[in-house]
């Protein structure tokens, strides 16, 4: 049974809400105050949503699976699949590996808004990994990437480093396209054109204007009031219903404000899968599952034991790009048994029930994961992860909340002071600690200031932000020496065009520097899923919700 899960309830659920949300103005529960009602001071409620996934990326469902349950070996008597349950909270992944044609994209979006080779240059894949001493790949190395025969080839040659950058881009041009469509962003055309009436020079320490004529936009600035101007500041923008508003921008004659996230209009970021998300994904068992029980088990993202169709018009071909033997990379010239040499398109081969292509094959997949033999023993069953890094927006001026930019107006994060929100003197004190190069409001430098690390509460011990490797044993004398395993060792899985059978197995498991590349790794995006978890709740049972009754003044 093959379960394709679809947002067309969803939409259905979120319209209904937002049309209920029309006509008469709803009253507060607890106060009694009338919402979205200038004269009652300008609360506002928002239309609740479920919101549908950003570009490309398809809703995957959580839920209950074993974690490492699908090896049926381990090949490597590494000790490094164990079985555990873990519960996956619902979350976006994208439908392909991402593609050559999808970083030049990047790249050309790098070489139109930033005057900065330094930074094109570190994102150039590195197209030397198909250089072998014995092997003569050199045609990959000058045409692989840019050549439009490989465009929708998975891009390969990409660190994890790299990658998180293109989750940063990959996020704000998404939300900046998003804007510009509903008229809050003016356009690239209207942009070109100047000013429009918005009140002259950027606001708010922002940019005096986005894409190439000015600092390009970020998520986090837009969404702080740090990106608005007079070129920037859109023709469609919300009304403002705050009762101390002042007069409306852009020719408008109401005040006006931007989007803001109660709006729900925003995407959430795009990132790297964790490692148990990617695996739950692979495996695809919610389409053996009905009525919460699983019927059968998977070896590989598909049903069965082996690695052919048993579909009558595609019977005994290949399901996945993997290399059948060495020396065997596609079979046979004249009727090939994969299709493939090296990768192949992002769109070959079936989907699994989620929607994925290529979750096995053609090219390991970079997660988000900090390598650790004992992760799967170790992390928590909800969401398990291994790589937190907690940081902290630094902000320039405390006093009104406004961040810290770089020299590309994107905000400047260190390493979280405390495990839980701080006081407002504790704030004020902690500011300005960092490595410098931050600019204020008003692009002045922000003093770099020195205020003692936070205590932990319990143990009164200096809070450490980087959680890579909590409960490690470390031993002393070998720990960091000897070990080819860091706290920059990242997980990659799924196996590649290069890889034999056996690493298509969704719970194999292979690490990585963070800094190195290889031509048999690639990624894919996921995003975090807001809200309800449930993706498709028709011809489901539910509780009915009762509204709140409506609050009469005597």
């Amino acid at each position: 049974m093959k379960i394709l899960f679809t947002n067309a309830a969803v939409v259905l659920l979120s319209i209904g809400t937002l049309l209920s949300s029309c006509g008469k103005h709803q009253v507060s529960e607890k106060t009694g105050i009338t919402y979205n009602d200038k004269k009652s001071g300008g609360y506002v409620k928002f239309a609740q949503t479920h919101p549908s996934p950003g570009p490309g990326l398809v809703a995957i469902e959580g839920g209950t699976f074993v974690l490492g349950g699908s090896a049926d070996q381990d090949v490597s008597y590494e000790y490094n699949n164990v079985r555990k349950r873990a519960t996956i909270a619902s979350f976006y992944m994208d439908e392909t590996e991402v593609s050559n044609q999808d970083w030049l994209d990047y790249l050309h979006w790098i070489r139109t808004n930033f005057n900065d080779y330094e930074m094109y240059y570190n994102a150039l894949p590195d197209t030397l990994v198909w250089r072998s001493p014995l092997s003569y790949n050199e045609p990959y190395v000058d045409n692989y990437l840019r050549h439009p025969a490989f465009e929708d080839y998975p891009v390969v040659g990409v660190s994890w480093d790299q990658v998180q950058e293109y989750c940063t881009y990959r996020t704000d041009v998404s939300n900046e396209h998003i804007l510009k469509e509903r008229g809050l962003l003016l356009t690239d055309a209207q942009r070109a054109k100047g000013p429009t009436g918005n009140g002259g020079a950027a606001a708010n320490g922002g940019a005096a204007g986005g894409g190439a004529t000015g600092v390009p936009f970020n998520t986090d600035m837009y969404l702080n009031g740090q990106y608005r101007g007079a070129n920037v500041d859109g023709k469609k923008m919300i009304t403002d219903l705050n009762a101390k508003a002042t007069t409306g921008t852009n020719g408008n004659k109401k005040p006006v404000r931007p989007a803001i996230m109660e709006d729900g209009i925003l995407k959430p970021a795009y990132r790297l899968p964790s490692e148990a998300e990617w695996e739950y994904a692979a495996l695809a068992l919610a389409g053996n599952t009905q009525f919460e029980n699983t019927t059968d088990g998977r070896v590989y993202p598909w049903n069965g034991l082996g690695v052919r169709s048993p579909a009558k018009k595609t019977r005994g071909l290949i399901l996945a790009n993997f290399k059948r033997g060495l020396g065997d990379n596609g079979g046979v010239g004249g009727y090939l048994n994969d299709k493939a040499l090296i990768t192949a398109p992002v769109r070959s081969y079936p989907p699994n029930d989620f929607g994925l292509y290529q979750m096995a094959g053609n090219v390991n997949e970079w997660v988000q994961d900090t390598y650790r033999q004992t992760s799967f023993e170790e992390t928590d069953d909800f969401n398990p992860f291994r790589g937190n890094e907690f940081t902290n927006k630094r902000l320039a001026d405390p006093t009104k909340g406004q961040y810290a930019k770089d020299k590309n107006g994107r905000p400047i994060k260190d390493p979280a002071k405390a495990a839980k929100k701080m006081t407002y003197a504790e704030l004020l004190a902690s500011q300005g600690q960092g490595q410098g190069g931050a600019t204020g409001a008003n692009g002045a430098a922000v003093p770099p200031a020195i205020a003692p690390p936070a205590k932990n509460a319990l143990s009164g011990k200096a809070y450490n932000p980087d959680q890579r490797g909590f409960a490690d044993t470390t031993n002393s004398s070998l720990y960091g020496t000897t070990s080819l395993v860091s706290d920059h060792s990242k997980v990659y899985k799924g196996g590649s065009w290069n890889d034999m059978a056996y690493w298509l197995n969704p719970a194999t498991r292979r690490f990585m520097n963070e800094d190195d590349a290889s031509a048999e790794v690639g990624f894919r995006c996921a995003m975090t899923l807001v809200g309800a978890p449930e993706i498709n709740p028709s011809g489901k049972p539910h509780f009915s919700v009762k509204k709140a009754s409506a609050y009469k003044a005597k």
